[in-house]
């Protein structure tokens, strides 16, 4: 089982589709708040969400509570060698196909809007994986996505995907969070050796 960790979530629907990914693959969710929408039963029903009683799901206030709560996972940041812990930003050195898995392990998503604590990726950047991804140029029409998020909804700060823009990055082609998770977690899943996605 693997440990899929959401770190201040801020979109409910991509929460939502790493929950139904967690459920089908026998993964367990974590959420680390403050999260930007709330959990209550009246509004998991509002959305539609029929699978999440079937949801191993963990909630934590913050950071230090989850590390608290999962000695684990505060072994795995304090480890020199191979650790447990998978810290996914677009920072990381390393591809996270290059990474090794092991039942168990810890994958770790920042927000929406800003990814990962700058402080966390500094303190631990032999964790951080990447998800490989083109650059705005390899795009015939980045300008005018560009323009037109500008213009329109400047307020939104996204790309036409629905992803948070990072204007100071100038980078608008990314994954949204629960294609990175879903991406990130399969790979942990054939490495494992899960049915069906072994390859064999």
């Amino acid at each position: 089982m693997f440990n899929v960790v959401l770190v201040e979530p801020e979109i409910p629907a991509n929460t939502g589709n790493i929950g139904r990914t967690c459920v089908i693959t026998g993964s367990r969710l974590h959420l680390v708040g403050p999260m930007g929408f709330d959990l209550t039963d009246k509004a998991v029903q509002r959305a539609g969400l029929a699978y999440w009683d079937s949801l191993d799901l963990r909630t934590y206030r913050n950071w230090d509570e989850f590390l608290t709560q999962n000695p684990s996972a505060t072994a795995g940041l304090q480890s020199t060698e191979q650790s447990c812990v998978h810290l996914l930003t677009k920072h990381g050195a390393r591809i996270y196909s290059d990474a090794s898995y092991h039942d168990g392990d810890w994958l770790v998503f920042g927000k929406e809007s800003s990814g990962l604590d700058a402080g966390l990726i500094a303190a631990h950047p032999q964790l951080c994986e990447r998800i490989p991804m083109r650059s705005d140029q390899a795009l015939g029409n980045a300008d005018a996505w560009h323009e037109s998020f500008s213009e329109h909804h400047p307020e939104l700060e996204r790309d036409i995907c629905g992803n948070f823009v990072d204007r100071r990055a100038g980078q608008i082609t990314s994954l949204n969070l629960s294609n990175a998770a879903a991406i990130v977690i399969y790979e942990a899943l054939r490495q494992t050796g899960f049915a069906g996605v072994s390859g064999d």
